[in-house]
This record gives structure tokens, C-alpha cells and sequence, in this order.
């Protein structure tokens, strides 16, 4: 590989798995990155691609937008031309890596309720006795 440019991103919109005609898989995804901070922060849209074997696995399931992930891989830029006839530049990212980080930023997350008979959260201590939330049986 004569580069590598690594970042970490949201998933932009879910990813797609495509077979070329040879038989091949590919997932693409399209990941943003914001590089800059304050009025002077932009954001970057690179579109990635896993190919071959990880391409076809449950990958895609998890790629949903608003997931953020790690990605590893070759960069390359290229430039069309726009139905308005100006000229675009694309950065494409051929990964080696693609790992999720974090959680998914949408609000219908799975909720896990805890176990019948059990509180699902515990009751804050009480000012009058300080060692009531505690138990001796802790072994530190």
C-alpha cells in the first residue's frame, strides 16, 4: 500500500453490499469526518470500500447510519463533472480496516431492562446514613 489514512467517522448513510460481475463483493459506505473546530470546521465525505469476504459477512447490518467507526485504508481522489457542469472531487477510501467505535446516535436503541424482581436503578443513598448502599461483603 503506498498510503494509509486512517480517521474515525459517522456512518452517513447504511451501507450497501453490490457483486460486480466476476463475482465479487463490495460494501460501500459513505463515512463523515469533521476536521477544523469553531466557524473554521468543515466536514469531509469519503466513501469507503471493503471488498472480497468481509464484504459478504454481517458487516453490513451494523454499518447503519449514525454508527461511528474506525477506518483504515488506501486514499484516492477523483473528480467528476456535476450535472451543472462544474467540477467535483471525491475521496474514495479502499479499507483494510473498518471497525465500529462507540455507539449509534439515534434515539430507538435497544433498551435492556433488567432482570424480573430486580430495580432497574439503584435508589440514591440517603444523607441520614451513609453506609446504607454499601455491604460488607465487598472484598477491596
Amino acid at each position: 500500500m503506498s498510503n494509509v489514512f486512517s480517521f474515525t467517522g459517522t456512518v452517513g448513510r447504511d451501507a450497501e453490499v453490490r457483486y460486480l460481475p466476476s463475482g465479487q463483493a463490495v460494501l460501500n459506505v459513505t463515512v463523515a469526518n469533521n476536521i477544523g473546530f469553531g466557524d473554521k470546521q468543515q466536514t469531509l465525505w469519503i466513501r469507503c470500500a471493503v471488498w472480497g469476504k468481509r464484504a459478504e459477512g454481517q458487516l453490513q447490518n451494523y454499518l447503519k447510519k449514525g454508527q461511528q467507526v474506525f477506518v483504515s485504508g488506501e486514499l484516492s481522489q477523483s473528480e467528476y463533472r456535476a450535472q451543472d457542469g462544474t467540477t467535483k472531487t471525491t475521496l474514495e477510501l479502499n479499507a483494510n480496516i473498518l471497525d465500529l467505535v462507540g455507539k449509534r446516535n439515534e434515539s430507538n436503541q435497544p433498551t435492556y431492562e433488567s432482570a424480573p424482581g430486580k430495580p432497574s436503578a439503584q435508589k440514591a443513598p440517603s444523607h441520614d446514613n451513609f453506609d446504607a448502599p454499601y455491604d460488607d461483603d465487598i472484598p477491596f
